[in-house]
């Protein structure tokens, strides 16, 4: 309201506003001492009389309408912050849900590995240059996240850390060629190593391989981690999805497709530490 106030048009209409008022008083006091010509005086000011009551009601009404304007911009202005206060109110009940969800689903894995400790982490991008999938987590070494620790979902293995910085991590996947780990069917207990390949990850495989030919592994089977290798032992990795002979040697191989959804992946688990980590991390690097 106070620009209105400092604006042309409200000095231009004072300025009339007084000019008349003026007028109008002048020609009514002259009227009064001047009797013979007192009805004249009352005739030239009725004029001008009437166009200070038309100015002063046209004035107040720019006023009140501009303050009744403004007291309305305000309460819009206050509707919409407390609109926006619930809106977010719901969103923080809505996020607070899916990650008591989060957390629930991961209570059955801590119950099978009492010695599993969790860092709850969120994906912050895809590496586009990793055909395998890779991507960014947003936790790193402030959070205790270090190369190898195992990531998981609920539904499976993810991969592991094969990059650290403070505050972010680079995820590779059980896709990739680059991560190799040893793993059991979970029906047979036959054992063999998982790794992936570039044509099979297209497919969002990987592979199953150096399983004895006399093995009786078969479509359908459950495979999981061994804990050989980086990984700890019991973490599900995916159902076999064919089985073949390999043409190089006598063992056969299998097509493992992974529990987890790599491909619409939102939020995962490190697992920062286990029982025997250290002691698989240094017969890695042996």
């Amino acid at each position: 309201m106070r620009f209105f106030f400092r604006s042309r048009q409200f000095k231009i209409i004072v300025a009339v506003f007084v000019a008349v008022l003026l007028l109008s008083g002048s020609t009514f006091l002259f009227g009064m001492k001047i009797t013979p010509q007192g009805n004249l005086a009352a005739t030239i000011a009725a004029p001008f009389q009437t166009a200070a009551t038309k100015v002063k009601t046209a004035f107040s009404g720019v006023i009140h309408a501009y303050k009744d304007g403004n007291d309305l911009m305000v309460e819009n202005a206050e509707l919409e912050a407390e609109i926006a206060r619930l809106h977010q109110q719901q969103v923080d009940y809505e996020t607070a849900i899916r990650e008591n969800e989060f957390y629930k689903d991961y209570l059955e894995i801590k119950d099978a590995h009492p010695d599993f400790t969790f860092t709850a982490a969120n994906l912050i991008s895809r590496d586009e240059n990793d055909p395998f999938g890779g991507f960014l987590i947003n936790r790193g070494s402030l959070d205790d996240v270090a190369l190898h620790d195992p990531v998981i979902t609920d539904e499976g293995l993810v991969g592991y850390i094969s990059e650290v910085s403070l505050k972010t991590a680079k995820v590779t996947t059980v896709l990739s060629a680059d991560l190799t780990f040893g793993a059991l069917d979970n029906r047979t207990v036959d054992a063999g190593i998982i790794s992936g390949t570039l044509e099979l990850s297209n497919n969002g495989l990987c592979k199953f391989y150096n399983l004895s030919r006399s093995s009786d592994v078969a479509i359908g089977d459950y495979v999981v981690t061994s804990g050989e290798g980086v990984l700890p032992a019991g973490l599900m990795v995916g159902t076999i999805e064919s089985v073949s002979n390999d043409r190089y040697n006598t063992s056969i191989y299998a097509n493992v497709k992974p529990f987890a959804n790599l491909g619409e992946l939102r939020n995962v688990m490190v697992i920062t530490a286990f029982s025997g980590q250290g002691d698989l991390l240094g017969a890695n690097n042996e």
